[in-house]
């Protein structure tokens, strides 16, 4: 029974806490690319212009709410699967981080850094009603959700440091 139990804390928590963690990125970063490249750009050909960026701001409204519950799942979870990932380099090669993947860690928090930072800015400062005769927004912010391009791509760089950590302690 003790040995039961000393293998779930040692595989199966840290399995279930890593998919937690991967499930919640690979929705955050899946929902922003769908509100990109399909969304909003879907809205334009059956939607009138000036309902466009009211629309895709109350759709990114609702996404915020999710948004809000799976940054502090990511949070928990990515700081158990620090732990995690530290124990088994200890146990593997007698020391816990290189510099290597502290250096990927710290490009991959840099990163999850600015995603959240946009998150809440939008959250602190939601854009303001559509007012008429606007032209200059179009350019501005033509998904009609501020920083949507931006925080993507944070997110699409956080995949590619998460790729290189696990790459770095295997």
């Amino acid at each position: 029974m003790d040995r039961f139990i000393t293998a779930f804390i040692n595989q199966w928590i840290p399995i279930v806490n890593h998919w937690l963690h991967l499930m919640s990125a690979t929705l955050w970063i899946g929902g922003l690319g769908l509100l990109m490249m399909a969304v909003v750009p879907s809205l334009r050909t059956p939607v009138p212009g000036e309902l466009v960026k009211p629309l895709a701001n109350a759709i990114y409204r609702r996404y915020q709410r999710i948004i809000g519950v799976l940054m502090l799942i990511i949070l928990a979870t990515g700081g158990i699967n620090i732990a995690y990932v530290n124990k088994l380099m200890k146990t593997t090669t007698g020391e816990g981080f290189t510099n290597p993947y502290i250096i990927a860690l710290g490009v991959k928090l840099f990163f999850v850094m600015c995603l959240m930072t946009l998150f809440l800015y939008n959250i602190i400062f939601p854009p303001e009603p559509e007012e008429k005769g606007k032209s200059d927004d179009e350019e501005k912010d033509p998904e009609g959700v501020p920083f949507l391009r931006a925080s993507f791509w944070f997110g699409i760089f956080i995949v590619l440091m998460a790729s290189t950590l696990k790459h770095l302690h295997h």
